[in-house]
């Protein structure tokens, strides 16, 4: 009995034995399918840190399909290729800072579908190209700063939507060019760097569903018309710190759905005309510390359909221009109220004072202003006076002829 036993045991142990080594080379077997490129290192099937190794290639095709976390930081690739991960279908979190990148191509992270965070910083990209950043679903929070940015083309992030944060600070973002953000949706913060000086015509056409748009420290030399046409279901736009110029014509045209504008603490050589309209369906605007140069040349320049106005701290001429002003949309019917809560930036002896120490009625209004009440046209009026004064005097000499 002891030694069937024994026998017993034994076969135990070896069918034990053999299984445990078979065991060993399965895993030897899928350890080698999975080996990290040799720049890289694997902490486990999820996550890979190939940092610093001096890749010149994103080795995609060699990390393994599960990989979750992917760092590939301080490297020497110069290009982000189109569909460049292709084949890492379930990446979530991907960082790229420091590396020598000069171009991202069109649909470079297509497929990425399950991507929560995209970090490309610290590099010398020099644009946002066309489609570099297209088709993108559900980002958490996507970092382009610290770059050498100049300027995003347009359609770089068509098809992106449902984007928590773009972060564009810290680059020398002078331009933003037309459609620059066309088919992008659903972005709860979009955030500029200072230093911008052009913003071109339809700068975010298409671009819908946004909860902040924050544009500040810019140095422009006018707020072109039709800047913000196709902008559209926007919480908050904030222009502020800034010099915008000449805000021109038609500038707000298109901007539609915004629950609050805010326009804070800038400098502005001259509003050509300001028009907010019930299409454009914004519910506040705040021109809250505005130092304005140049006054509308009339007040109907100013027609403000909101449902909210709060104009305060603002400075404005308190010359003859004063009469437009007072007169327009921005005092809403509140003269007196509107005088109290904003300043004088000329004439110079009362420069900072505010409005109300200036007795109004002693202030003639602008010449341009009288003729053009007088003659109820303008320059209209007067060709057709001089039309007149013509034909009388050629009827007159042919008459005593």
């Amino acid at each position: 009995m002891y030694r069937r036993a024994q026998i017993c045991i034994y076969y135990l142990l070896c069918i034990a034995a053999v299984n445990l080594t078979y065991t060993s080379d399965l895993e030897i077997t899928t350890t080698k399918s999975r080996d990290c490129p040799p720049e890289c290192i694997c902490l486990s099937p999820k996550q890979v840190l190939c940092n610093t190794g001096g890749l010149e290639d994103i080795p995609a095709q060699n990390l393994p399909e599960s990989v979750e976390e992917l760092s590939l930081t301080k490297n020497n690739f110069p290009v982000i290729k189109g569909d460049a991960f292709a084949g890492l279908r379930v990446l979530r979190k991907l960082t790229l800072d420091g590396n020598n990148i000069s171009s991202i191509r069109p649909f470079a992270f297509r497929g990425l579908n399950r991507l929560r965070e995209l970090s490309i910083q610290h590099t010398p990209l020099p644009c946002i190209e066309k489609f570099s950043f297209a088709a993108l679903q559900n980002i958490s929070v996507l970092l382009l700063a610290n770059n050498k940015i100049r300027y995003v083309e347009g359609y770089s992030f068509a098809g992106t939507s449902n984007v928590n944060v773009i972060l564009l600070s810290n680059n020398p973002l002078l331009t933003i060019r037309s459609h620059a953000f066309a088919g992008l949706t659903n972005v709860n913060n979009l955030i500029f760097p200072s230093g911008i000086r052009t913003i071109e015509q339809d700068a975010f056409d298409g671009l819908q569903h946004v909860g902040q748009l924050k544009l500040s420290y810019m140095d422009l030399s006018g707020l072109q018309s039709y800047t913000f046409r196709g902008l559209s279901h926007v919480h908050s736009i904030y222009i502020q710190e800034s010099d915008l110029g000449v805000v021109q014509r038609n500038a707000f045209a298109g901007l539609a759905h915004v629950s609050r504008l805010n326009v804070l603490n800038n400098k502005v050589d001259l509003i050509e005309r300001l028009h907010l309209r019930y299409e454009n369906y914004i519910e506040i605007l705040r021109f809250h510390g505005n130092h304005v140069l140049e006054a509308p040349r009339h007040a109907r320049d100013v027609i403000l359909e909101v449902e909210t106005i709060s104009a305060v701290d603002n400075h404005f001429p308190c010359d003859c221009q004063a009469h437009n002003v007072l007169e327009s949309d921005f005092a809403r019917g509140n003269s007196v109220e509107f005088q109290r809560r904003n300043y004088c930036i000329s004439p110079f002896e009362y420069n900072g004072k505010p409005m109300n120490v200036v007795d109004f009625d002693l202030v003639a209004r602008c010449h341009d202003n009288v003729i053009q009440d007088n003659l109820g046209s303008g320059v209209l009026g007067v060709s057709r006076f001089s039309a007149l004064l013509l034909i009388v005097f050629l009827f007159t000499t042919n008459l005593f002829r």
